[in-house]
């Protein structure tokens, strides 16, 4: 089975990308989603996050209220970002592995993604035989990031700020790229580079067998 890790920065398109792939038959997770699992009442992870960061990020249900998580975690003490990393990641990267342990054994032959933002900070790059970086020009990320969250542009504009200080510029993602797609076109741009990645994937883990 090729393990592909699936990265980029904040609102460039990668949970599009990785849809496009899976409807070519890729085996897709998500990382984010995994994550909010984790950080369900009752996990683990839910503790501990609650133990460092205190009650007052909890909702009136006791969930993890995100926005106000992040808030702490993206102060201007860039230890709680680390603080908050340090919880999490190994927790996701363990589901991760069980994951693609049970999808080589359902389907050996096939193509696995994992999308996740911090493959290359997390020190995650050797978990995987090929790395596909998704980009798209800066002010993008602030227009589609404000459409997803329902925010004003300027609040987009500091929205991915604060999120990229603690991601690796996007121009050093891509030196440790194999491939890259550049998502800055139309969907139907975006599509034709992810068929032509579709078929050097399937390629690659044909190679495998």
């Amino acid at each position: 089975m090729l393990k592909v890790g699936l990265t980029g920065g904040i609102a460039c398109g990668k949970s599009t990308v990785a849809a496009m792939l899976a409807a070519r038959g890729a085996s897709v997770l998500q990382a984010d989603l995994v994550a909010h699992e984790l950080m369900r009442p009752g996990q683990a992870v839910y503790d501990e996050i609650v133990r460092r960061f205190g009650r007052e990020i909890l909702n009136a249900n006791h969930t993890i209220n995100r926005a106000r998580l992040a808030e702490l975690a993206f102060s201007a003490n860039s230890r709680r970002i680390a603080e908050l990393n340090a919880v999490i990641h190994p927790a996701v990267l363990a589901y991760q592995h069980q994951w693609l342990k049970e999808t080589a054994l359902r389907d050996p032959q096939g193509v696995a993604v994992v999308e996740a933002a911090l493959i290359l900070e997390a020190g995650a790059r050797s978990h995987f035989d090929k790395i596909v970086v998704v980009t798209c020009r800066p002010e993008q990320k602030a227009e589609r990031l404000a459409q997803r969250l329902a925010m004003s542009i300027d609040q987009a504009v500091l929205e991915v700020a604060r999120r990229s200080s603690a991601q690796m510029a996007d121009e050093e993602k891509v030196r440790h790229a194999d491939f890259v797609i550049d998502a800055s076109g139309t969907l139907a741009h975006t599509e034709e580079q992810v068929e032509a990645l579709w078929r050097e994937l399937s390629c690659a883990a044909a190679s495998l067998r």
